[in-house]
């Protein structure tokens, strides 16, 4: 084979490659639909889930689930996993500071992701019994099988605080990479951390 064709036969390859990887993603992955997770993920992208992974996360995965009594499928973030205890407090400086007891010990902390302190506007308070917004804040303890989980544009989005706790078994997987627009991160990013709470314990 001359070098011409060698040539030939590797562009066609790589466009054969192309074409299967765009038919992957647009077969198997899984379109954002919203803006309840901007500026993490954006209307339009799309992502794919981690094999293996339904059924369960980790705290501050985002994940794909279906909220309980409802069939449409979210994309949120878990903030809180059975036996944490979790509350919003809002002040007039602060008006969304999420409160996290790790498996219900220890000191509370607070969960601080940048998005939030950029889109979070609205006063908040939380949680009610069944995980939900209340009138004044309180922590809660997550119960066994269930999550708190929320949008990273908490302004605009519909999560624990409208549908109450999350169940595991409804956790349809982790999303692992974000595969479209080709010219966008792949990686997730914007993952919260747990700092020091000084305010008073709601």
């Amino acid at each position: 084979m001359n070098a011409r064709r060698a040539a030939g036969a590797v562009l066609g390859t790589g466009a054969l490659l192309c074409l299967l990887a765009g038919v992957a993603v647009t077969a198997l992955g899984v379109r954002v639909d919203g803006t309840s997770m901007t500026p993490t993920l954006h209307q339009g992208d799309r992502i794919l889930v981690a094999p293996g992974s339904e059924g369960g996360a980790h705290r501050f995965d985002v994940v794909l689930l279906r909220a309980t009594g409802k069939d449409a499928l979210l994309v949120k973030r878990v903030i809180a996993l059975p036996g944490d205890r979790v509350g919003i407090v809002s002040t007039p400086d602060e008006p969304f500071q999420v409160l996290l007891q790790e498996r219900g010990q220890g000191p509370v902390r607070r969960v601080v992701a940048p998005q939030w302190a950029a889109q979070a506007h609205r006063t908040s308070a939380c949680c009610g019994p069944d995980g939900t917004r209340s009138a004044r804040p309180e922590l809660r303890t997550v119960p066994e099988g269930s999550f708190f989980y929320l949008g990273d544009n908490p302004d605009l989005s519909d999560d624990s605080r409208a549908y109450g706790w999350g169940a595991l078994d409804r956790i349809e997987g982790r999303v692992g990479v974000r595969a479209f627009p080709v010219s966008a991160s792949p990686d997730i990013g914007n993952r919260p951390v747990l700092e020091e709470y000084r305010g008073p314990s709601p």
